[in-house]
């Protein structure tokens, strides 16, 4: 997005609340959303300031996400690689693939209670999905005169892993990291509006039950930027894991 382009949505947001074109019980204007900032990261709201919601949020996505990426893509590179762990694992991941991540949400909350283990749950489930199927659609997309070459050249099994299956995957592998990012940040906004000690779903959850639209809107701008940060953060690793493609 140009700078023209932000410049002229500001405008027109100020000049749609300034007129009250939008009434303002109904979108907040930038003077509003400005002096809810000042006030999160300042005084602090719901129980936090913003710093410590962001901190909060942003810890809960990265240890949901390093756990499903730690499990799902060892999963997706066997599952790819060989017929025989696909045929005992498929059946079962299936089953799950279809449930959306939200619908954990009540057995996570009967698990592990209303803390933090039960949105990380619910997280690692979200991002775990992603990451399986691409590690397995970037094994299967490998072509096989590759594979038999490796072999003629004597490859051992780790070397075949280390070589050519997880190189070769890489593309798609980090496609399915990126959707799994995603779905860390929308899945842990619905996990913290029901029920968190701090974090920015609990901003959202908060500006809501107290009608402050300003407050929602300085919460979905932060969630969009702390997501937009770790996209970005993704992309530089996958440019050092990948330096052919650059």
């Amino acid at each position: 997005m140009s700078v023209s382009t932000v410049a002229a949505v500001l405008a027109a947001w100020w000049l749609l609340t300034a007129t009250q074109v939008i009434p303002p019980e109904r979108f907040a204007s930038p003077d509003e959303v400005w002096a809810a900032l000042r006030q999160v990261a300042l005084t602090g709201y719901a129980d936090a300031r913003l710093h410590e919601h962001i901190l909060h949020s942003s810890k809960l996505v990265l240890m949901g996400f390093a756990v499903a990426i730690a499990t799902g893509v060892p999963l997706g590179l066997a599952m790819g690689w060989s017929r025989r762990i696909e045929a005992l694992a498929n059946p079962a991941f299936l089953l799950i693939r279809p449930i959306p991540p939200l619908a954990w949400i009540p057995l996570a909350i009967v698990w592990l209670g209303l803390g933090d283990a039960a949105k990380v749950l619910v997280i690692w489930f979200a991002a775990f999905v992603p990451s399986v199927i691409n590690s397995y659609a970037g094994v299967r997309s490998l072509e096989r005169h590759v594979i038999e070459a490796a072999r003629m050249l004597g490859a051992t099994r780790s070397m075949m892993l280390r070589e050519v299956l997880v190189p070769g995957a890489m593309p798609l592998i980090f496609t399915g990291l990126r959707l799994s990012l995603q779905a860390c940040w929308t899945t842990l906004v619905a996990g913290e509006l029901i029920g968190a000690a701090a974090g920015l779903g609990r901003v959202l959850a908060q500006g809501a039950l107290d009608l402050f639209p300003a407050m929602i809107l300085v919460g979905m701008v932060f969630v969009a930027l702390a997501g937009a940060v770790m996209t970005w953060a993704l992309g530089l690793i996958e440019q050092r894991a990948m330096p052919w493609r650059s």
